[in-house]
């Protein structure tokens, strides 16, 4: 099964359809509002002060979306993000518990509360704490993704 989001040709920063999937999801899924109602897709792209990403659906997930605040993070440009398969955000040994997590999201529907191990373009290693996963599901009910969010994270 293809989602639309596996064309790496997308340009989603300012996408209010995905916009809208990642802020409709996250409500119905989490329970919680991802940004107020003044708040759209340039906000969360440009200035929302926490991370924001998001990867396909593909065998081996290919990130569709970081937010400035995400690129700066992991330090690694738009571009660069969208080609980078989202395993590459965490070191081979720590990749395992990744996988566990995305998991979960997928059984459950969310994980909330996590904490992992993850590493930046220039290998510095940093601990993203209190992040929330959840899964990307239209109105249809089908599957595009997963997306994390999280606003703490503290180097190694």
């Amino acid at each position: 099964m293809t989602s639309p989001y596996d064309n790496n040709a997308l340009d989603l920063r300012n996408d209010p359809d995905f916009f809208a999937l990642l802020a409709g999801s996250y409500r119905l899924i989490v329970g919680r509002r991802l940004v107020e109602d003044w708040q759209g897709p340039e906000w969360l792209y440009s200035q929302a002060p926490f991370v924001v990403l998001a990867h396909n659906t593909l065998p081996d997930p290919r990130f569709i979306y970081a937010n400035r605040t995400a690129q700066n993070c992991f330090e690694y440009s738009w571009d660069e993000f969208v080609m980078l398969p989202s395993r590459l955000s965490a070191e081979q040994p720590d990749r395992a518990e990744r996988q566990r997590l995305l998991d979960a999201v997928t059984r459950d529907g969310f994980v909330d509360n996590g904490r992992g191990l993850r590493v930046a373009k220039s290998g510095r290693r940093f601990w993203v704490e209190n992040f929330t996963v959840w899964q990307l599901i239209d109105e249809t009910g089908k599957r595009l993704g997963q997306a994390a969010i999280f606003s703490s994270w503290r180097d190694e």
